[in-house]
């Protein structure tokens, strides 16, 4: 007889024998004893799991000629001895028809079945016809066939096997029972690996079985057609084959898993010239970089699953669901473990997703090689970032603020900040490494930042300085803006001087919800709520020309709109000469209709008529660009937020102390 691949020699032929499938044996059997038989069935799931291996058993089982509970045939598994069971197994049984729906999709095929299927079986009980890879008929085909699945004749059994069950149409699917069939595990797979390997005289240690039973991926016939192809390349000894797993390595072109555990030992250390030098010894040995990438992804997504299982390093708790979750052989969920342990879990969800994105660029790279390298570079640079939230929480939240969710601050939290290897060129003390951090807090790439700033002046930035949180002297919430003002810098005289601001601090003006001690009355300027900001008289500016434009931007904050219009006008120059109101503006001739729009300016008009200016003209003059030397302090209307805020004795003392400005007053008291 000619030779037998493993597949074909040892599928099953009995129900017991099926691996993995026992929620589709059982059901079937039970319907056997009760003679609850269908007259549709739909075995759908992975490849190579016993779909057509079920539907041929469950027709030998129709047809035996032996009655269930008989001394030959005492459960519903069949006799395997009849002739029917004889004949069924050997392919050659006249009345079970196996099509190849693949070839025979078309509608001419399925009349000629439809025509056939009327007459009755030649020899035994049940017609039964197996359609493989039943997804494959068209449309019209399954139309052609829905009244012979609705109103079959009493003799007649469909059975379809597929891999696409949602390929077939739901009036046929709701016409047969469907079964969905798991994918293999992995100690059932290993299990048949073992028994088969005794039975053929083989020499083969578990981590070679364990290979092979990985490489099956959930797949019973894909596992038994690589051991086949293992057993034709290994070495004979003593007339035995014998396998090892560098020999199946070798065979299917993979790398042992102890490349990537030393890779992600080197990412943890922050080593990217080792990383580089262990990918560059992988493709130098013929490795494919996309064949690299993709066990890259799956020993990630083992060390990820090994993570959130909680395996430990000497593969403790992988058993119960953590086994399930995790199908890989016991030294490789030892190997995930210890990797698993270096890392956290939102860590290696990125590395995962980076692995998967590189993974999908060598698809259409040119150079696969350089873009792997780089995907591994990148998993270096990511143990390098610090978290926003990590980075937040370092910084202890204001004393006198309320969070959203009413804690006082509280909810930044202290948490501790993770710690990582600091790189192996990095020279440090014996005596330093001990208590400092082994991941520096700062970022790497500050050396290279260091470059660009070399002719900008060096900014010291130093410890916040504490501000006093007293009771405050307006009882509503204001947070306010304070900004640092220098001197203009010296520079060239082609270039006009430069005047920075730096924001300093943002101080929340709050009721605070602790007792503190009050700030004595005399301490604070006592003021008329009525009185306004007097407001400064900048170069070139005349008293007469001021009063207008008290007068005109008091008019524009009235009106909710023309916010921006009344800061514009307040920075202005106002002077009177020549019968007309000159206002000189700091923004350009194309910004000025924008700012100063038709509406803004008829208020001013309007305001101004009423405040005095009788028969003088407004002339709004735009400005060349350059920034004043010397800013005034805006106008503050009575009774505003920007006024109670300009009162409050810790904005006062910032402005002594630092020459700040207010620059942004928020107003936080309710609306109504």
């Amino acid at each position: 007889m000619a030779y037998q691949v493993l597949a074909r020699k040892y599928r099953p032929q009995r129900f017991a024998d099926v691996a993995g499938q026992d929620h589709v044996t059982v059901t079937l059997m039970n319907a056997l004893t009760q003679q609850r038989i269908a007259h549709g069935y739909i075995f759908s799931g992975h490849r190579g799991i016993g779909k057509t291996t079920i539907a041929r058993i469950l027709a030998m089982a129709l047809n035996c000629r032996n009655v269930i509970g008989s001394e030959v045939r005492p459960t519903a598994e069949p006799c395997e001895v009849c002739e029917s069971c004889t004949e069924i197994r050997a392919g050659n049984a006249v009345d079970v028809i196996e099509i190849d729906a693949a070839t025979n999709r078309g509608i001419d095929e399925i009349r000629e079945l439809r025509d056939a299927a009327r007459y009755r079986p030649a020899r035994d009980k049940y017609k039964i016809y197996i359609l493989d890879e039943a997804h494959q008929i068209t449309d019209a085909a399954f139309n052609a066939l829905l009244k012979t699945l609705e109103e079959p004749p009493d003799h007649i059994v469909f059975m379809m096997a597929t891999t696409q069950p949602e390929d077939i149409p739901q009036t046929v699917r709701s016409r047969c029972q469907h079964f969905s069939f798991h994918a293999v595990k992995l100690v059932d797979i290993l299990g048949e690996l073992r028994g088969i390997a005794t039975r053929e005289g083989l020499d083969a240690d578990d981590a070679a079985l364990g290979l092979l039973a990985e490489a099956g991926d959930g797949s019973m016939r894909d596992a038994l057609s690589i051991m086949d192809q293992a057993i034709a390349s290994a070495p004979v000894e003593d007339g035995r084959p014998r396998l090892d797993a560098a020999q199946i390595r070798e065979l299917m072109g993979t790398v042992p898993n102890a490349a990537f555990e030393s890779i992600f030992e080197a990412v943890d250390a922050n080593r990217s010239a080792e990383v580089m030098t262990l990918a560059n010894r992988l493709l130098d040995a013929g490795n494919s970089p996309a064949q690299l990438a993709r066990q890259c992804v799956r020993y990630l997504r083992n060390c990820l699953i090994a993570k959130i299982a909680g395996i430990g390093t000497e593969g403790e708790g992988a058993d119960g669901a953590a086994g399930e979750l995790l199908q890989i052989s016991v030294d490789e969920q030892r190997r995930a473990g210890r990797t698993a342990a270096l890392f956290t879990e939102e860590e290696l969800t990125r590395f995962l997703q980076m692995m998967l994105r590189t993974f999908d660029e060598l698809g259409y790279r040119q150079e696969q090689r350089f873009h792997f390298e780089l995907g591994l570079l990148k998993l270096v640079h990511l143990r390098r970032l610090l978290p926003v939230e990590e980075l937040l929480s370092q910084f202890p939240a204001p004393s006198g603020t309320r969070t959203a969710g009413g804690d006082g601050g509280a909810r930044g939290g202290s948490a501790p900040a993770r710690q990582v290897s600091a790189p192996a060129s990095t020279p440090a003390s014996s005596s330093a490494s001990a208590s400092a951090p082994s991941r520096p807090s700062f970022s790497p790439f500050e050396q290279s930042k260091k470059r660009f700033d070399e002719s900008a002046p060096e900014t010291v930035v130093k410890a916040p300085v504490p501000v006093a949180t007293a009771k405050p002297a307006v009882a509503a919430p204001i947070e306010v803006t304070l900004q640092v003002v220098e001197a203009p810098k010296p520079m060239a005289p082609s270039v006009a001087p430069v005047r920075e601001t730096v924001e300093v601090s943002r101080v929340a003006v709050l009721e605070p919800e602790a007792e503190v001690a009050p700030v004595p009355e005399e301490a604070i300027p006592q003021q008329a709520e009525a009185e306004v900001e007097p407001i400064a008289v900048q170069s070139g500016a005349d008293e007469e020309g001021v009063k207008f434009q008290r007068v005109a931007v008091e008019a524009l904050q009235a009106v909710a709109k023309q916010t921006t219009a009344a800061e514009a006008l307040d920075d202005a120059v106002w002077t009177v000469a020549g019968g007309e109101i000159r206002v000189q503006m700091e923004v350009s001739k194309t910004m000025l209709p924008m700012v100063v729009n038709a509406e803004a300016e008829k208020i001013v008009r309007a305001a101004l008529r009423e405040g005095g200016a009788g028969a003088l003209k407004l002339a709004l003059l735009p400005g060349t660009g350059a920034t004043s030397a010397a800013k005034k302090p805006r106008v503050a209307k009575s009774g505003s937020a920007e006024a109670l805020a300009a009162k409050h004795p810790v904005v006062q003392a910032a402005q002594r102390l630092f020459n700040a400005e207010i620059r942004n007053v928020i107003d936080l008291r309710d609306s109504d």
